[in-house]
């Protein structure tokens, strides 16, 4: 799997419940833009989710502590003449604004385009969201368009901005 100085990705486990909905209480921040699983039933939901072949989950942890730092899911894997995947993420507190997020989120991208062999890397966030928008710059994202009630969060149908990032192109600024 992907590593970086700080960060490392790892597959989720069934080890990983009470730690990943105890960072999950503590993580004020999520609403109202991401509802990550907050009760171990609700886990191992989660995880048996990402046992099918559309769907990769990675955990993003500290080489400080091995701590969980927050996670990345690539959604709705197409394969065939598209070859993609959209990914959702979020960093959990502690570690929130401590790189981490970034890293995972760099390594998913890593994985999905030399691993999975993916052509295009997307990201759908909601306007609002100034700190997966950032993210999604620092990454290599660029935003491509605007998609009005696009998915159903905390059961409402919310507007979302499309992101996204190519092989070639993220090949290219890995050379510069």
């Amino acid at each position: 799997m992907a590593t970086r100085p700080h960060t490392y990705l790892r597959k989720p486990s069934v080890a990983d419940a009470e730690e990943f909905v105890a960072r999950v209480a503590e993580s004020e921040h999520l609403e109202p833009w991401a509802f990550p699983p907050a009760d171990v039933g609700a886990f191992r939901q989660w995880l048996t989710r990402g046992e099918r072949h559309e769907i990769e989950q990675f955990l993003v942890c500290s080489r400080e502590d091995d701590g969980i730092a927050g996670f990345v899911n690539l959604n709705g894997i197409q394969r065939g003449a598209v070859q993609r995947a959209t990914a959702g993420w979020a960093a959990l507190s502690p570690y929130v604004g401590r790189g981490h997020l970034t890293d995972g989120v760099s390594m998913a991208i890593e994985v999905a385009f030399t691993q999975m062999r993916l052509h295009r890397f997307e990201a759908d966030i909601q306007p609002g969201n100034e700190r997966s928008r950032a993210l999604a710059r620092r990454c290599g994202l660029r935003l491509e368009g605007y998609s009005p009630r696009l998915v159903l969060v905390d059961g409402d149908w919310r507007d979302h901005e499309r992101w996204a990032v190519n092989a070639e192109d993220w090949r290219a600024a890995r050379r510069s």
